[in-house]
């Protein structure tokens, strides 16, 4: 008698959905260490700001490349590149602060301190309640749409209460793309770990530069 040594399906698609999550975490944390040492090189080379043109055409640039080889080692290589790339822009905006503020290194340490316990929280809560968030999805593409589009406006005609709005809008978004995207992979809607990486990347980065943002404004000392 043959014994049937398949794995069933349901088994089969938890067997991969795990892999997705597991390979997700590691490639994060390999491209977020690699960020913190690209903004570090920007710092102490001093480099200056960007500017949103070339910030704009790096990200979105890198962001296509990114997303058309991500199914092949070459994504791997362009995920490194956009974060790489996003940690040399952050360099700058991190020395303004240090410069700008007596405490800017506090409003730095604090403002990661916060990512990290809303990240950590928001995908354990995902993780440990299996909820599906994707009902989400529609709302926070239209919100992130019009939080960036505001974001735009505020800086380029300089209104520095808009800018706070769009913040604190970046903020809420942030939490609830997390919320979502660590839902898709967990239900099965993202199956490829380099576009789950440069999801939650993109949010814990957005979510960061917001947090800093509003301390920088309510906490920062001269």
């Amino acid at each position: 008698m043959r014994l049937n040594t398949a794995i069933p399906r349901s088994e089969a698609s938890i067997l991969a959905t795990n892999k997705v999550l597991r390979n997700t975490y590691l490639l994060l944390s390999m491209t977020l260490i690699f960020s913190a040492m690209t903004a570090g090189a920007a710092m102490a080379l001093d480099l200056p700001h960007f500017g949103p043109i070339i910030t704009l055409v790096g990200y979105f640039g890198l962001l296509f490349l990114t997303t058309k080889f991500s199914n092949s080692s070459l994504g791997l290589v362009f995920v490194f590149a956009l974060t790489g790339f996003m940690g040399l822009t952050l360099g700058p905006i991190l020395t303004m602060y240090i410069k700008a503020f007596s405490n800017g290194h506090e409003l730095i340490m604090t403002a990661l301190g916060g990512t990290g316990v809303i990240f950590l929280g928001l995908s354990g809560y995902a993780l440990t309640t299996r909820k599906d968030f994707s009902f989400m999805g529609g709302f926070l593409m239209v919100g992130v749409l019009v939080a960036f589009l505001a974001g735009l406006g505020a800086m380029f005609f300089a209104i520095p209460a808009l800018s706070l709005a769009v913040s604190a809008m970046f903020i809420l978004l942030m939490s609830g793309m997390i919320l979502y995207q660590t839902s898709e992979i967990i239900h099965g809607g993202e199956t490829n770990y380099i576009l789950a990486t440069v999801s939650l990347y993109v949010s814990i980065y957005n979510l960061f530069l917001s947090l800093l943002q509003l301390l920088g404004v309510f906490s920062g000392e001269d």
